[in-house]
């Protein structure tokens, strides 16, 4: 996961909660600090150091959920500043753990989720484009790209054959639309079963008392559906084919699944319900704070 967590929106931190309390349905090869603002590895510490007061918990519920100390190590600081030019010349301590890790020899993709700027995964596809043949990316774009659009912008125009999911505004639907009466509003959701739950749901208030996490779609499409067709409806959205490439997927433009402006939010937040009943029993695991 590639992140700009402590840059200018505390959104990031509401989804590594997120993605840490679900870590025992995943393998977690690594974490990147990543641009474009002022987050750093720190910030990523700082979101396993509340892990590791809530471990024993959450260990009990489940013998899957990795130690904070292996994921401290898995912990790597990506570049520091956005692409300054057309292609990248850097390649950041990130870049190279993400090219280490794609080379392993493992039949599994190495799905890379990208919350802050695609940097990092532009120099490492660049630096070597024999990667391409084993990582999966799923982008959370918009005010991401903005912020690096030379990275995206190479990948974009130099690695049409790059398994890549582009989410520009079906994450959205995280926090606009769908059924947010009662306990299911972004506020009192919050109130009623996260800020008081565990060092995790600590931090999640203290950053932010409402959901946002728009990054989070990126952890619920591993959740539910076929992770290996992105038209498949999921927690996480659904996606479809372009003229661009053969595995690239974008926002779903039909109006019936447009929110206000933002095509495709409709197919993350029809399933608003399910994906904050299955996370309220997450966070029902971790004692209640005094």
């Amino acid at each position: 996961m590639s992140t700009d967590i402590g840059g200018d929106d505390p959104d990031d931190f509401q989804s590594l909660v997120h993605l840490l309390v679900y870590a025992d349905k995943f393998n977690i090869e690594g974490l990147i600090s990543s641009p474009p603002s002022k987050g750093r590895k720190k910030d990523i510490l700082e979101g396993i150091a509340a892990y590791e007061k809530d471990f024993d918990q959450l260990k009990s519920h489940s013998s899957n959920y990795i130690a904070p100390e292996i994921l401290r190590s898995r912990t790597k600081q990506g570049a520091l500043n956005p692409q300054a030019e057309e292609i990248p010349k850097e390649v950041s301590e990130g870049a190279k753990y993400i090219i280490e890790k794609a080379l392993e020899d493992n039949t599994q993709p190495l799905w890379i989720l990208v919350w802050g700027s695609i940097t990092d995964v532009a120099q490492a596809v660049h630096h070597n484009p024999k990667i391409k043949k084993k990582i999966r990316v799923y982008s959370i774009g918009s005010w991401n790209t903005w912020q690096d659009p030379k990275a995206r912008e190479y990948l974009f125009n130099n690695h049409k054959d790059l398994w890549w999911i582009e989410n520009d505004h079906t994450f959205r639907g995280m926090y606009q639309g769908g059924y947010q009466e009662n306990e299911y509003g972004n506020i009192s959701f919050v109130s009623s079963n996260i800020k008081d739950f565990g060092a995790l749901g600590k931090l999640f208030y203290e950053q932010k008392k409402d959901i946002k996490m728009g990054d989070t779609p990126s952890v619920l499409y591993f959740l539910s559906g076929n992770i290996n067709d992105p038209t498949d409806s999921s927690w996480g959205g659904s996606f479809i084919k372009n003229s661009h490439g053969a595995n690239y997927w974008v926002d779903n433009p039909v109006d019936s699944l447009r929110t206000s402006k933002h095509i495709g939010a409709k197919t993350v937040s029809k399933h608003r319900i399910e994906y904050l009943d299955d996370w309220k029993k997450r966070m029902a695991i971790l004692s209640k704070n005094p």
